[in-house]
């Protein structure tokens, strides 16, 4: 007979301090990078300590946007440390996990490149097309382009604007292959959809989207609220 008065929660959780540094160059060209230190949390026995560096260049040419982004340029590294009773190891066994031991997280770097194009419809209506490609440098993954030493997921997207005001979204990535029987596979895709409006210094967004497989996960509502304190109309 199980005992429920035994069972007890932790929760997991990651911080982080993030310093950011931009410059424009001129002639559409800007430059930035971030430092950061990660700080993650597993209950009362597990934590970790890392660092990286992030770097990015976008370019603006007319109506044309162009991004790179290089994600952990130096490999994130997180240290890992772990204090187990001989209860908590107990319940690690006798659930079939791994007892976890003092190691070293290393997470490789990530390339994301962007390009989108901003198109006038009718009025003050306009439209932005872009396309994103995620390039992994961790193994082969489950994404529409996939090697042993890279890993390419694309993402489209359009957003339509009326007057920079109200916007209307639409998405779609995470396409992949999963088997629906032994041996036979189908092609998947993940769609997304948002709204946004932008009031003076305010800015809120909703989105909803799949954050695993569109038919398995459910479906996540999730909002954004900006202000800029620097704007001068307010």
């Amino acid at each position: 007979m199980v005992d429920f008065d035994r069972i007890t929660r932790f929760s997991a959780a990651d911080y982080a301090f993030i310093g950011s540094y931009a410059k424009q160059l001129g002639s559409g060209l800007q430059l930035g990078a971030n430092f950061k230190v990660v700080h993650r949390k597993v209950g009362d026995f597990g934590k970790s300590w890392g660092f990286g560096i992030d770097a990015g260049a976008q370019y603006v040419k007319g109506k044309w946007q162009l991004g790179a982004m290089v994600r952990d340029v130096t490999t994130t590294v997180n240290a890992w440390s772990f204090s187990l009773d001989s209860t908590t190891v107990a319940v690690f066994q006798e659930t079939g996990n791994e007892v976890p031991s003092n190691s070293t997280e290393i997470t490789l770097p990530k390339i994301i490149l962007g390009a989108a194009r901003k198109f006038p419809i009718k009025g003050k209506v306009n439209l932005l097309a872009e396309v994103d490609f995620d390039i992994t440098t961790d193994g082969q993954r489950n994404v529409l382009i996939s090697s042993s030493a890279l890993s390419i997921d694309p993402h489209l997207g359009l957003e339509f604007d009326l007057n920079d005001l109200v916007f209307l979204r639409f998405g779609l990535g995470n396409i992949q292959d999963v088997e629906v029987l032994p041996g036979e596979t189908e092609k998947t895709f993940q769609p997304n959809f948002g709204l946004g409006l932008k009031l003076n210094a305010i800015t809120l967004d909703y989105a909803l989207t799949d954050i695993g497989d569109q038919s398995v996960a459910l479906y996540s509502n999730v909002f954004s609220l900006k202000f800029d304190i620097f704007k001068s109309n307010m």
